[in-house]
């Protein structure tokens, strides 16, 4: 019995430094999970990355420069692409989105064919968490169902179109306009752009307008038309886009007159079958729409990813071309 009390000490220290290595035990794994709550984080680089794309089609040589330049950069950047052709139809891009979000892709980037009829497949993917980035063309869609626009200012690209018209004709001419794909951003505001300028110079008159479908194919075609219902009556084209200027000069060649020379020549895109046909003296002025939007693109894709701040528009930077700078500016086109 003498031994008791010290029988008990012992009991009462081995129970204390038991239940200390409880503890320790227990806080262990705390510090794994706050290490690895750290590690989930950090930043994502863009190898880290993937992207899912929905393109409208290749229409143009625009949009084919455009298509390299996503595919290209994705390259360089490391980042893993899943890209999609509509091949210009809409239920295609649909699908596409679709597809990618049962992907679970980091963010869809698309460039919409037309602009209304997005509002239910943008809800899917922003009930799925996933973010869209509209590139290169706008959709007529509630602001909180994508989360940025890049690219250009269309309304701005058809006033600096009738700029130079009113420039190149004195502000006197009688125009046909090749409207690019009915229902699109770019051809909605670049029609309404130019009749903002123009209806201050009552001498230059639209006679006709019609869509040539952003193709050198349908320019060709429905320029063929004007001349046959109106002749040399046509002082000037206004083209929302290279590819149908292209075509309309072919048109004008097969006709007997001269492109550049007996009818003025305007186009939006700025690509290098422009400035060549600038230096042939076939075409009188080029607005540009930049298609290099690639490294854009993953920049603010990663930026969206990361909840870095961003801009709800990004602008593309972009000129006006005529023929006396053709020469010197075609060897450094990209496109």
């Amino acid at each position: 019995m003498r031994n008791s009390p010290i029988l008990l000490y012992l009991v009462l220290c081995g129970f204390i430094l038991l239940s200390f290595g409880c503890i320790q035990n227990q806080t262990l794994p705390f510090t794994q999970s706050s290490n690895s709550e750290l590690e989930t984080e950090s930043p994502k680089r863009y190898e880290d990355l993937i992207i899912g794309f929905a393109q409208l089609g290749a229409e143009s040589e625009w949009r084919v420069a455009n298509t390299n330049s996503i595919k290209e950069t994705a390259e360089q950047l490391g980042v893993e692409l899943r890209f999609y052709d509509a091949q210009q139809k809409q239920e295609n891009q649909i699908e596409a989105v679709r597809k990618l979000i049962m992907q679970k892709v980091d963010v869809i980037g698309i460039s919409p064919i037309v602009e209304t009829g997005w509002e239910e497949v943008f809800q899917e993917a922003k009930d799925a968490g996933i973010p869209i980035i509209l590139v290169d063309r706008r959709a007529s869609v509630s602001e909180d169902l994508y989360v940025s626009y890049l690219g250009s200012d269309f309304l701005e690209e058809g006033r600096n179109a009738a700029r130079a018209m009113v420039e190149l004709t004195n502000g006197k001419a009688n125009v046909v306009e090749l409207v690019g794909t009915i229902g699109s951003a770019p051809a909605n505001d670049r029609y309404k752009g130019f009749r903002e300028i123009i209806e201050d110079y009552p001498e230059i008159k639209i006679i006709d307008s019609q869509t040539g479908d952003f193709t050198l194919a349908r320019g060709r075609e429905v320029m063929a038309g004007f001349l046959q219902k109106y002749g040399t009556e046509i002082t000037a084209v206004f083209a929302h886009n290279d590819d149908m200027a292209l075509g309309a000069i072919l048109a004008i060649e097969e006709y007997g007159l001269r492109p550049g020379i007996d009818i003025q020549i305007i186009s939006i895109d700025a690509a290098r079958g422009a400035f060549e046909a600038m230096i042939a003296g076939k075409l009188n002025a080029t607005i540009e729409c930049n298609p290099l939007l690639g490294p854009q693109f993953f920049e603010l894709a990663l930026k969206v990813v990361n909840k870095e701040p961003y801009p709800k528009w990004v602008p593309s930077i972009e000129g006006i071309f005529f023929p006396e700078s053709a020469i010197e500016i075609l060897p450094t086109r990209k496109y």
